[in-house]
């Protein structure tokens, strides 16, 4: 999650044609306003600050929201997120979600799985722990076609 979520953005949207699949947990997406919304303004000091000039380019080659582009056969999605992660809003995975299918071009699915009552990840029940990573398989056994 998180950063690992912004890598996995950054790498579906750059180079679409090496997955088959993508799962893109609670990322960091919207490179340009991360730092407008709870903790994320203290996050300049690591990816610079979208109100530097100089910094923003740099952010906006790599940001996944801003980096798609329309008519991409993008790979099977499901992006993850919870409605109460106040440290990664999920607003970033919504917005990426709808962008993403806006863009996508193709059969494969692009989904959003909003975990609720539920944070960014640390103390999340086991109960719910489960029913994720079951999904998360699920989706990559299904898109993937892989046979068990």
């Amino acid at each position: 999650g998180s950063n690992g979520g912004l890598l996995v953005g950054a790498c579906m949207t750059q180079r679409p044609d090496l997955f088959g699949a993508a799962l893109p947990a609670v990322g960091v997406l919207d490179m340009l306003r991360f730092h407008k919304f709870t903790i994320g303004w203290a996050w300049c000091s690591d990816y610079g600050s979208p109100d530097d000039p100089e910094e923003f380019k740099a952010l906006y080659a790599y940001s996944p929201l801003h980096n798609l582009k329309p008519g991409t056969p993008y790979p099977a999605t499901l992006i993850t997120t919870a409605d109460h992660d106040d440290r990664v809003v999920p607003a970033h995975s919504f917005k990426f979600a709808a962008a993403l299918q806006e863009s996508h071009e193709g059969e494969q699915p692009v989904l959003i799985r909003i975990e609720t009552k539920a944070g960014h990840g640390a103390g999340k029940p086991t109960s719910k722990i489960i029913e994720e990573i079951a999904d998360k398989w699920a989706f990559l056994l299904r898109t993937l076609e892989v046979e068990v």
